[in-house]
């Protein structure tokens, strides 16, 4: 497979009075091959799997608490057919803290649809990786990329704010993704396999490390002279920098969080009055593990609460 972090800098490939875009991939794909992070899924002996795994774990979560569950992830279960067969308690506890647990639940339904219907390999190509369950639009595409080196438009939340600001002129994206940046996003993407998977990891990298959303970098931007939105004095760069996040404290999230922590400590069922004990809102804790129970993340048996057997 090949490996975006170690391909040399290089000219581009495609003549810039041609291609608007050109001069702004290349730049950003130096930039990552000189400052690219060394992570074990863009490792040269990286699988299709890992490389699955690591997309649904980043969902939503840092890489700083991604690698760690990834590299004991992977030692365990290093192939779908390994997580497939494995016991979903199992699984829920490996989870630990990554957050979101049903991420957990499709990603061994996932194997387990892996092993049925294409004899425990990933599938290669778009539409048969969307088919899976747990696997959208951005980790079909990524995995096309990454895993098996084709050409996919890979767009996250980073990649948006990148196009944003560098194409676009804007501080941020729309809070959905719209046809608009879609059609964007596949203009800018270069045509040939090599050069796309190059900007795809490179483009990414740069929204996750330096174009970020709050306090971009653009002193260390490999674009700034060329950023639309710097070179228009970043508009709307007040309304970036206070950008609320999402709520914890106090959500059901939270409580949720609770349950789970509770149930994947404990060394066997755990009875109602010590789930009771997690939370001071006796209505609200109810709530919250009714949908545990609903999710399939709890079981209830009697009195008594588990993790799915």
């Amino acid at each position: 497979m090949t490996d975006p972090a170690t391909r040399s800098a290089r000219a581009p490939v495609t003549d810039p009075g041609q291609d608007s875009h050109a001069d702004l991939r290349d730049a950003v794909g130096r930039w990552f091959g000189e400052t690219a992070r060394d992570l074990p899924w863009r490792a040269t002996d990286r699988t299709a799997w890992g490389v699955l795994v690591s997309e649904v774990m980043l969902q939503q979560t840092p890489v700083v608490r991604v690698e760690p569950a990834w590299r004991e992830w992977m030692e365990r279960w290093p192939r779908p057919a390994d997580l497939a067969s494995a016991p979903t308690a199992d699984v829920l506890r490996a989870w630990g803290r990554l957050g979101y647990p049903r991420r957990a639940l499709r990603l061994q339904e996932c194997a387990r649809a892996i092993v049925e219907r294409h004899g425990g390999e990933v599938p290669h190509g778009e539409e048969a990786l969307r088919a899976l369950p747990g696997v959208g639009e951005y980790t079909a595409a990524a995995v096309t990329a990454f895993a098996h080196g084709r050409r996919a438009v890979v767009v996250d939340t980073n990649v948006r704010r990148v196009l944003a600001r560098a194409v676009g002129g804007t501080a941020l994206p729309a809070p959905s993704y719209t046809a608009a940046e879609r059609a964007t996003a596949a203009t800018v993407a270069p045509p040939g396999d090599e050069d796309a998977v190059l900007w795809a990891a490179a483009s990414m990298e740069l929204g996750a490390l330096v174009c970020t959303a709050r306090a971009p970098r653009c002193g260390a931007c490999p674009v700034r002279d060329a950023c639309a939105w710097r070179r228009a004095g970043r508009p709307g760069d007040e309304h970036a920098a206070r950008r609320r996040t999402q709520a914890w404290a106090g959500t059901d999230r939270q409580v949720r969080g609770r349950v789970m922590a509770a149930l994947r400590e404990a060394p066997g069922p755990v009875p109602r009055g010590v789930v009771a004990e997690v939370w001071h809102d006796a209505a609200q804790l109810d709530r919250c593990v009714a949908s545990l129970v609903e999710d399939g993340l709890v079981e209830q048996v009697d009195d008594l609460y588990r993790l799915p057997a």
